[in-house]
Formats: C-alpha cells, sequence, structure tokens
C-alpha cells in the first residue's frame, strides 16, 4: 500500500493574487493537516475585530427577538393553547342571521378556509349552502356541527376516522355535547357569582 498524502489544488485564473499566496489559500484544511504532522504549529493571532457601527446598534440587534416562522405545522402546544379559543356567539346571537360566510365561520374557529372545506368533504353533517357562484354560506346548525367536529378534533384529539366513527356510533353525540356546553356555561355562571360573593 502507498502511504502517500495526496492534496488537492484548485486553480485561479486571476493576476491578481501571487503565486504563493494562491497556493495557501487554495489548498485550505489538507495541507494544514500535513504540516501538523511534520512541524509543531505555530501559535496564530487571533484575528482583531473591527467595528464598523456605533455600539448602541449593536446592542439593539442582538436584544431583538428572532421571529419564528409561521409556515408549517404548528406544534402540539400552540394547538392545545388555540383549542379553546373558538369564539362563537350563545345561540340567540348566531340563530338571528340565517347564513355566515365561510371567512365568518373560520375567523369564528381561528382555522383556514381550506380546513372548513376539508371538513366539509369528509363529514356529511356539514351542508352549507352555495350559491351560483359556487360560494358556501352556512346555517347556523352547521355551525353547531362545526363545533361538534372542533371538539372532536381539536380537543379530544381524535384523528378524521375516529371522529367519523364516533359520529356514526353515537347519534346522540350532537344532544349530549349540547348539554355539556350548556352545563360548562352554567358553571361558569355559579363561579363569577361566586367571585362576585
Amino acid at each position: 500500500m502507498d502511504n502517500r498524502n495526496y492534496s488537492q489544488i484548485t486553480f485561479e485564473f486571476s493576476s491578481d493574487v501571487p503565486a504563493e499566496q494562491e497556493n495557501e489559500a487554495s489548498v485550505g484544511v489538507r495541507v494544514k493537516s500535513l504540516k501538523t504532522e511534520a512541524e509543531p504549529a505555530k501559535p496564530e493571532e487571533a484575528p482583531k475585530a473591527v467595528l464598523t457601527e456605533p455600539i448602541e446598534s449593536v446592542a439593539a440587534v442582538s436584544t431583538a427577538p428572532a421571529k419564528k416562522s409561521t409556515r408549517g405545522r404548528k406544534s402540539l402546544k400552540a394547538l392545545d393553547a388555540e383549542a379553546d379559543l373558538v369564539n362563537i356567539p350563545d345561540d340567540e346571537t348566531l340563530f338571528q342571521r340565517q347564513y355566515y360566510s365561510i371567512g365568518e365561520v373560520a375567523d369564528m374557529f381561528g382555522v383556514n378556509q381550506s380546513l372548513l372545506r376539508f371538513w366539509e368533504n369528509e363529514f356529511d353533517i356539514i351542508q352549507p349552502r352555495k350559491n351560483r357562484k359556487g360560494d358556501r354560506h352556512f346555517r347556523p346548525i352547521d355551525i353547531k356541527n362545526l363545533e361538534l367536529i372542533y371538539d372532536l378534533l381539536r380537543r379530544r384529539k381524535l384523528t378524521i376516522e375516529g371522529a367519523k366513527d364516533f359520529l356514526k356510533k353515537n347519534s346522540k353525540a350532537a344532544a349530549h355535547f349540547e348539554m355539556i356546553q350548556s352545563l360548562q356555561s352554567l358553571k361558569g355562571f355559579l363561579l363569577e357569582i361566586k367571585a362576585a360573593l
């Protein structure tokens, strides 16, 4: 076997750099490792930092928090925090209007409109009316069904298939869910009265 160490040489065709500096710059790490085997390493001087900006602006840049990307999937912690932020009005105000646009419903739940369209395709209980243009208009009953689906998928962490099975097996799931909602609102009311005493 041949125990020679070879180094790769790159060719740069510029006349600005002398040939000696060109060889040292282009050889890079491999020549450095050869030098350490043959000769003891010379202590190198650390490059001195030159400030080109005032100190105040450097401090301001270093203390600015890095903005997180809004693209991609949300973390489970973020989903848990947003699961309770549903802004659905109470039944009296909800049933005052016959139809709600998909944008209004998406704002109520804090989700994308595309997610509502996906849920419409996956679940048969959501049947929004469509006009000639194809715009979806949700009735208050559809919004209640969306609230049930949102609860199954986001709070209880069921899969789409699991939520479908739950809705098929528990035909009274909507009534049960409404009962739970009314009891929770009653509990909140009683806690407010207790805090006022």
